[in-house]
């Protein structure tokens, strides 16, 4: 997956009861629901793991 600023790569972060993506290169963090139109199977099999994802 790309950040929509830069085109780095995003990555998952999880923290303190939430889930996010944010970017390598700039650091920029997207909610789940922002980016979930362009999940990969590799972000999707990460994301799998959680239990629930919190939408704040």
């Amino acid at each position: 997956m790309q950040c929509k600023k830069c085109e780095g790569k995003l990555e998952v972060k999880r923290s303190c009861g939430r889930v996010r993506m944010r970017c390598a290169r700039c650091g920029r963090e997207y909610q789940i629901h922002e980016v979930a139109d362009q999940l990969d199977a590799e972000t999707e099999a990460i994301l799998e793991r959680y239990t629930c994802l919190i939408y704040d």
